[in-house]
């Protein structure tokens, strides 16, 4: 492909200052911006990126279908909520205008397993206008890429155990809520927890209404029972709170979490396989305090036994690198809602994303 790939990002909050810096970086352009706050909408993306003026200002959501059947960029950079049904109407926006997607909303990593209704009426879409719509981010590597990495050079698995740890400070309000950070241990268990004590079968009802709201690892799960070649037999998902021993000030949130309220949330999924594997993945999101920081930590056992731990990720870069990293393989992927499990394994590009485009 020889001219540069053409973005549009939309979201331009906290998460679109790396990855539209990244694209320019890597040699694409920015050719569009959207959002849906006031605040936001008619800044240079310049003035978001904190580097000079670029001439090109953000615009606001409600224009984005026209502008895109006006602009025809090659790819839309989605960074905004974490549930597909919330990004539902983008995607099909999009989608029928003929926009490649890529986005960091966290469900559409796996969303097969989580709404399967909505994955598949946007697989068909897809496939009608000829475009790939895939999620991906830090999970892509360092929940999915590296263990399965580690998976291929053992013998034998009968366990893989994760759990990564992340400050809901640094990912907006939507998420920080959806961990129930500012509740009390009530509100929490009445919210948030209660969904855990459903049956198998309330579960799969949720599921198949496009109701259930799962936490990362459960789409985690599905991604790497994927990747290995394995086949699921079961899955459960329990989420238990975080608290703090002191009030902690939430700048997301503008409150003070009161001590003893949560901050956040540990969810953990567990996956058994028809092979005897089992995956026991948990994320830890919450309201860090001051010497809290991102940790990851992963274990495959079996024969050998392999253990990684990761100290201090810088997890918003990653995720956005991961994310324009992926751009050539969105765009050269077949048409339909497309798993990261599915593609090449990511390679860091040192040319320019165009060139890594299959001529057609």
């Amino acid at each position: 492909m020889e001219k540069k790939i053409r973005v549009a990002q939309i979201g331009c909050g906290n998460m679109s200052k790396y990855t539209m810096r990244y694209v320019y970086e890597k040699g694409a352009e920015i050719v569009l911006a959207f959002d849906i706050s006031d605040k936001i909408c008619g800044k240079d993306i310049g003035s978001i990126m904190e580097s000079e003026n670029r001439g090109l200002f953000v615009e606001d959501l409600r224009d984005l279908e026209a502008r895109l059947k006006e602009v025809k960029p090659d790819i839309a950079i989605i960074t905004t909520m974490s549930l597909l049904n919330d990004l539902e109407e983008v995607l099909r926006i999009c989608v029928r205008c003929g926009v490649n997607v890529i986005t960091t909303c966290e469900e559409a990593f796996f969303a097969s397993n989580s709404n399967p209704k909505l994955f598949y009426e946007l697989d068909s879409l897809a496939k009608a206008n000829n475009v790939t719509i895939t999620g991906c981010g830090y999970q892509d590597i360092f929940w999915g890429g590296l263990i399965s990495n580690l998976a291929s050079s053992t013998h034998k698995i009968i366990k893989i155990k994760g759990s990564s740890s992340y400050n809901v400070e640094d990912y907006g309000i939507a998420l920080a809520k959806a961990h129930g950070a500012g509740l009390t241990l009530e509100e929490f268990d009445h919210e948030i927890a209660s969904v855990d004590r459903m049956s198998p079968e309330e579960r799969e009802e949720l599921i198949n209404n496009r109701e259930y709201a799962p936490s990362y690892m459960w789409n985690v799960a599905g991604w790497l029972v994927d990747k290995l070649g394995l086949h699921l037999t079961r899955i459960s998902q329990k989420c238990i709170p975080k608290t703090h021993h002191a009030d902690i000030y939430s700048k997301t949130l503008d409150m003070t979490i009161k001590a003893g309220d949560v901050t956040g949330m540990s969810a953990v999924v567990t996956a058994i396989t028809k092979e005897g594997i089992t995956i026991e993945a948990e994320c830890i999101g919450k309201v860090y305090s001051e010497e809290e920081f991102d940790v990851n930590e992963w274990s495959i056992i079996g024969e050998p036994d392999t253990t990684m731990i990761i100290n201090k990720p810088c997890t918003v870069e990653l995720t956005c690198a991961d994310i324009v990293n992926r751009i050539p393989d969105v765009i050269n992927a077949k048409s339909g809602f497309i798993s990261t499990s599915l593609m090449p394994e990511l390679k860091y590009r040192v040319n320019p994303l165009n060139e890594y485009i299959n001529k057609k």
